[in-house]
């Protein structure tokens, strides 16, 4: 039987068969996709071939194989460095959430889910969200944001689940897609996504006080149908964004205002760091591409962690 994958609890999933009926799967032995160690081999998304086995009165569904993925949005484990986990598979557009408080979205954690939406395939759109709680300076900040971003190209949405701003917008930006919502715990993915579709009511708690961190509601990835012909993937909140297997001469591909430059530079290999007649520092020093980005392109470059002290410009 084939079916996709709608829910992964880590040892069982909920795959939903061509009939329309889900079934619990396990999967059969040890699972290894073209080399990558992951915590979730199986993905919400995933295509998959199963065969039904009746064990007692139950009946649950043994995957035996994974199809080809059109793409999948992968990061680096915090806690395991050395294993990866695969966000969601066979995705048309990556919703970002972004806070600029409780809790702050820093521009390194934006840029990593930007780089690994460019390259594995996967368009990415950021929502910038309880637009409706912020003072007049913070609006500011908010825009100074969405021009940096507006003018690499990337659609950038000003959101807010409480009022209802942007949400038909973001509904049709959705129709006949499988979306994935993705951001830090507190960004109000849940509560977003039951502005969008209220049936579904997905659990939503308080930003903590203490710490200015949300709670994690969603646990696992799950991806529901909608009533408007659209499928959603619904992911835990996650902290850090770790960029999977880059080479580093490549990174700057996935930087599109640096990948637009790249034939001005001297070298065909330029890591825009320390060459001569580098047309990248030199936009940079002409303010023609934005410091916060450059400085998580080197960042990215040297292998490091996010800095989550860094302000929302990246100073």
């Amino acid at each position: 039987m084939t079916g996709i994958v709608y829910k992964s609890t880590g040892s069982w999933y909920s795959v939903k068969a061509d009939d329309g009926q889900f079934y619990n799967c396990r999967i059969k032995g040890k699972f290894r996709i073209q080399g990558i160690k992951s915590t979730n081999p199986v993905a919400v998304g995933d295509l998959v071939e199963f065969d039904l086995e009746t064990i007692g009165d139950e009946t649950i569904g043994i995957i035996k194989d994974i199809q080809e993925r059109k793409n999948y949005i992968i990061r680096k484990s915090v806690n395991l460095s050395k294993r990866t986990h695969i966000i969601g598979a066979n995705v048309d557009v990556a919703f970002l959430l972004v806070t600029l408080n409780n809790p702050t979205t820093f521009t390194d954690f934006i840029d990593r889910f930007l780089v690994t939406s460019e390259a594995y395939h996967v368009t990415p759109i950021l929502l910038f969200n309880k637009i409706d709680t912020y003072n007049e300076e913070e609006l500011i900040d908010v825009k100074y944001l969405q021009n940096v971003y507006t003018n690499i190209g990337y659609q950038c949405i000003e959101v807010s689940a409480k009022n209802s701003t942007n949400v038909e917008t973001v509904k049709q930006l959705m129709v006949g897609k499988t979306s994935i919502f993705s951001g830090h715990s507190g960004v109000g993915k849940s509560t977003l996504i039951n502005a969008i579709e209220p049936g579904l009511d997905l659990k939503t708690a308080e930003i903590s006080e203490q710490h200015k961190q949300g709670q994690h509601t969603t646990t696992f990835a799950e991806m529901f149908d909608l009533s408007f012909d659209a499928r959603i993937i619904d992911t835990p909140g996650i902290k850090g964004f770790g960029i999977v297997d880059m080479d580093k001469y490549e990174v700057g591909n996935y930087f599109p205002e640096f990948f637009e430059l790249k034939s001005e530079c001297k070298f065909n290999n330029c890591l825009h760091v320390d060459e001569p007649k580098c047309a990248v520092k030199d936009a940079l020093e002409n303010d023609e591409i934005a410091w916060s980005r450059y400085k998580s392109y080197l960042q990215i470059l040297e292998g490091e962690e996010e800095n989550y002290r860094t302000d929302i410009y990246g100073d």
